[in-house]
């Protein structure tokens, strides 16, 4: 079904009624959803999972209400295409757009590398129903604040994709005017604020005010900060709170090596600290928010990241440990996400889950929680997670990564499938292979690519078939690298 034909023969359907007094009839109550998605946001980021550095009390706070999921995933080691997989339900492969959209002509990193990168869109298709168009079919009022990144023109902008409110969503990936992370901000979808303001505040201002505005009626809220992505900003109070906390905790740079790069092995940098903390006060202020206007309880919160934490380039920001990489690599660091639901009534406060799931299951899984009907068509390769809500088992069956780039972090062109506890990478210069157990090797460290042959076999087999499935743009041989 495309787009024209799914907005015109898309009814209000899955609403519920009850009878009432005279056998009079009411709709029942829809829930609202609030997806908050932090950019480059790392898995050992907040203190909910692990960091001693980082003081995240407001995301911790909401940890203990939902459901912490240890294995979540980003559907590609860098934005724009792990968004666009949020919004559609589809894999970056099936779409075409398998890298971030450069704001400016694309550098060409890889004129002196082996391989030519495969070809990819620069833009989510119109033709794609995205999560706030079926949404917004069904009566729900739709609001982003923050990072899109899904098109360079304004036709491509999240106005055209299902949201009735933009502030701040453009072509841009990260903050590109005069003050960068402060106002001027130069965004031609966020007007400027008052000298000093900070933009993930203003950002949480904007969502809180959407919020207060239609709090009679059922809300989809994407709160997609620009934070923690480069440029390294944030306030100067908050970097100085963790200058002196490394000094008290006496921290060491301390490196290691990924590829060509290095690669930071402790989190000890005070900006970044900063950029967190900023992070988590902002979303503390739109949570408050929901309790102060009595919507707490009628309202499904999900806080995900995009991709890993950058740690092999670009300032090296932040550490990913235990996990191996960061940013645009393949490597646990740069897929796998920190992921809380909370759904009042439904989810365990406190529960953990460890099956894994990815970006493309956001769609489905909300459509469901929404009482709508799951359209397949739409977000094909999403798969609903509400059983794994309800705490019920569920296996959600092998997940794909392809990355056919070479990255600005560093990582050259690779395929990768997680089944069960098995995860076998296929890096395509040389056609090498790694094979890893993340049950017993979360770091992975142990290639048993030799040692489990028939594994590694079955793995690439499945590799292959998906790849075909999906019509997957391979890297080519580069003619000027000999």
């Amino acid at each position: 079904m495309n787009r024209r034909e799914f907005l015109i023969t898309t009814t209000a359907a899955g609403v519920a009624f009850s009878v009432l007094g005279m056998g009079r009839l009411l709709p029942k109550q829809k829930p609202n959803f609030l997806f908050i998605l932090v950019d480059d946001l790392g898995w050992s980021d907040l203190s909910c999972y692990g960091s001693k550095f980082y003081d995240t009390p407001n995301i911790d706070g909401l940890a203990k209400e939902s459901m912490k999921f240890t294995d979540a995933y980003a559907a590609c080691p860098v934005c724009s295409p792990s968004r666009a997989s949020i919004l559609t339900g589809k894999y970056p492969a099936r779409l075409g757009l398998t890298d971030y959209i450069p704001f400016s002509p694309n550098a060409q990193n890889w004129r002196n590398k082996p391989l030519i990168p495969a070809p990819f869109k620069e833009e989510l298709p119109l033709s794609e129903v995205t999560i706030a168009e079926s949404l917004k079919q069904d009566g729900y009022s739709t609001f982003i604040a923050g990072k899109w990144h899904l098109g360079k023109d304004p036709k491509f902008w999240p106005e055209h994709q299902g949201f009735d409110i933009n502030k701040g969503g453009w072509a841009a990936g990260r903050p590109t005017g005069k003050g960068k992370y402060f106002t001027p901000y130069g965004n031609p979808r966020l007007e400027d604020g008052p000298a000093g303001e900070y933009l993930p505040e203003r950002l949480s201002d904007e969502t809180v005010k959407f919020i207060k505005q239609h709090k009679e009626s059922p809300f989809f809220a994407y709160l997609s900060f620009y934070s923690v992505h480069i440029p390294l900003m944030t306030r100067k109070d908050l970097e100085q709170k963790y200058e002196k906390k490394k000094e008290d905790m006496g921290l060491k740079d301390k490196w290691g090596q990924e590829g060509d790069n290095k690669v930071r092995l402790v989190q000890d940098v005070p900006v970044y600290a900063g950029m967190v903390s900023a992070v988590d006060t902002a979303c503390g202020k739109v949570l408050d928010t929901l309790q102060q206007l009595g919507l707490e309880d009628n309202t499904i919160i999900f806080f995900m990241s995009d991709n890993g934490g950058l740690s092999t380039a670009q300032g090296y920001p932040t550490s990913n440990m235990p996990l191996r990489g960061g940013k645009g690599w393949l490597y646990e660091g740069g897929i796998r996400e920190p992921l809380l639901v909370r759904w009042p009534g439904v989810t365990k406060p406190g529960s953990v889950c460890s099956e894994p799931v990815t970006g493309t299951d956001f769609y489905p899984t909300i459509l469901e929680m929404a009482g709508l009907q799951v359209k397949a068509d739409n977000h094909i390769d999403g798969k609903s997670w509400v059983p794994l809500l309800k705490g019920k088992k569920m296996q959600r069956g092998p997940i794909y990564w392809h990355y056919p780039h070479y990255g600005d972090q560093g990582s050259s062109p690779a395929s990768a499938v997680r089944d069960g506890d098995w995860k076998l990478i296929l890096w395509y210069e040389g056609n090498r292979r790694e094979l890893f157990n993340l049950k017993d090797d979360i770091g992975e460290q142990n290639n048993l690519v030799d040692k489990e042959p028939e594994i590694a076999e079955k793995l690439y087999n499945e590799l292959q078939v998906w790849l075909k499935k999906m019509d997957a743009k391979i890297p080519v041989p580069n003619p000027n690298v000999k």
